[in-house]
């Protein structure tokens, strides 16, 4: 059974997959910029007879996802999506939100005490079982790292608190500590939040398109159509780096986010690419991420980067490296491993479209996300940030105690629209990832697509799994090996 057939039934139940619309803004209030403009057609599909429906689709073609499934331009407003949230689940706590941070450092401190303590030679004379037991150990306290790491994602956010520099104090302090440029990312993250679906202006798993998927593995665009299956141990080894080295790529080199930095208004983007030594990153002021303005913030990020890797080369130093591996190093790598995974699956689904600019708006890009499951894990020790992710792009100042009411509340006025792929819980999750490696390779505009339809892509792949890629003829001087 193709994947196509075996998502049928899942992916036309509204209340298991939709799609929704996002927030409002990176990490501040909401600004004029942040509304939405109106889709080049002023009527909403929801208001439109059935006549006028199939004439526009005449006009315009049929947008059909990867699962083969029909897609509508979401029809509604921020304003409609906010006013619909109770007043109540808009207020922040800064003490709340302080006591979750010492909630998630006394995890991490008494995991390392009991651990330091009582797993010794003397009490687990059996070397192996210690190995699987400190094995055990990097990946709880990965699990306690990444809570930290949502809890500075909040202080980015402002919905840690009332207050900005009781925000940026504690995102500074615990994103340092894990090591990741707070502000750097902070002005990144919310670049990617006001262009969420934008194939050129958007920060994060940015989707190759037909040619440039084709051109990176050496084939022509029309010969897409007719490769043969990627091996699925290709796909494990692409899974398996973008887990362990996906996060550091991307604040050093800024491995896929958007490659478009000669628009950079200043000017500063000039002869920089994404890649090695291309001149992207999250550490130079100079970086065409950031306006001259932010220099002060993103030398104060690596500051916070130096104290820690200062500290970390002192202990290295004096209780041994092999130790720091084992206490810091690996929980670091499962850390890095739980973000990528989650922002990966957040944006690559292969019922969600991107856009080329004509066809995007920033409530349409806002829908292009989607919320998962991952059980206690996810809700309890993650914050939230798996299961109520489509709320977040609407209203990121929201904070993540009262993401779950006012999800709730949204969903009626987003209807088909608001997406969520819940089957199977945690497991549903990690399959999810394969199943998202496995159909989603490019994007490509839809057969027949007119219009500013021909401006909204979906996946296709090369594995023969749901609607299949468009066959196009050679593109003039092109020719087949």
């Amino acid at each position: 059974m193709t994947a196509t057939a075996a998502r049928k039934s899942f992916v036309h139940n509204p209340e298991d997959l939709v799609s929704t619309s996002s927030s409002t803004t990176n990490s501040i209030a909401a600004s004029p910029e942040d509304t939405p403009r109106q889709s080049p057609s002023t009527t909403s599909l929801s208001s439109l007879d059935s006549s006028s429906e199939l004439e526009l689709k005449s006009v315009n073609g049929k947008l059909i996802d990867t699962y083969g499934n029909e897609f509508q331009l979401p029809d509604f407003t921020i304003k409609q999506i906010r006013d619909a949230i109770p007043a109540h689940c808009f207020k922040r706590s800064g003490a709340k939100g302080l006591a979750y941070v010492v909630r998630d450092v006394a995890s991490l401190a008494a995991t390392f005490y009991l651990f330091h303590t009582y797993l010794t030679p003397e009490n687990v004379p059996s070397t192996p079982l210690r190995a699987v037991l400190w094995a055990a150990y990097t990946f709880v306290q990965g699990l306690f790292g990444t809570g930290l790491w949502v809890l500075a994602h909040e202080c980015g956010h402002q919905s840690f608190s009332p207050s900005k520099t009781l925000n940026d104090t504690v995102g500074w302090f615990c994103h340092s500590a894990l090591l990741v440029p707070y502000f750097s990312w902070k002005i990144s993250h919310g670049k990617h939040h006001k262009a969420t679906g934008h194939l050129e202006r958007d920060m994060v798993f940015v989707p190759k398109t037909r040619e440039e998927y084709a051109s990176k593995i050496g084939y022509y665009a029309h010969e897409l159509s007719e490769l043969m299956e990627e091996t699925p141990i290709v796909t494990a080894a692409t899974m398996i780096g973008q887990q362990l080295v996906g996060w550091i790529w991307y604040i050093s080199m800024n491995v896929t986010g958007h490659n478009h930095h000669e628009r950079q208004a200043e000017g500063r983007g000039k002869g920089k690419k994404n890649g090695f030594g291309g001149g992207v990153n999250h550490f130079n002021p100079s970086s065409p991420l950031y306006e001259t303005k932010d220099a002060k913030l993103i030398l104060l990020s690596d500051v916070g980067l130096a104290l820690v890797a200062t500290l970390l080369i002192t202990i290295g130093r004096t209780f041994g490296w092999a130790n720091l591996v084992v206490w810091y190093i690996l929980p670091y790598l499962w850390v890095n491993h739980w973000l990528v995974a989650i922002t990966f699956l957040q944006h690559t689904d292969p019922s969600l479209p991107h856009y080329e600019p004509n066809s995007w708006n920033f409530a349409r890009g806002a829908a292009a996300t989607i919320d998962r499951e991952f059980g206690f894990i996810g809700r309890h020790l993650f914050h939230g940030i798996i299961e109520t992710h489509v709320l977040h792009h609407y209203v990121s100042t929201i904070p993540f105690y009262n993401a779950d009411e006012a999800t709730e509340a949204i969903k009626p006025v987003m209807g088909q629209h608001y997406r969520s792929d819940v089957e199977g819980g945690p497991i549903g999750f990690l399959k999810s990832m394969w199943r998202s490696a496995r159909m989603c390779h490019w994007v490509e505009p839809c057969e027949g697509a007119e219009g500013e339809h021909k401006g909204v892509l979906f996946f296709r792949n090369r594995n023969g799994l749901g609607a299949p890629p468009q066959k196009m003829a050679p593109s003039a001087g092109s020719k087949s090996e």
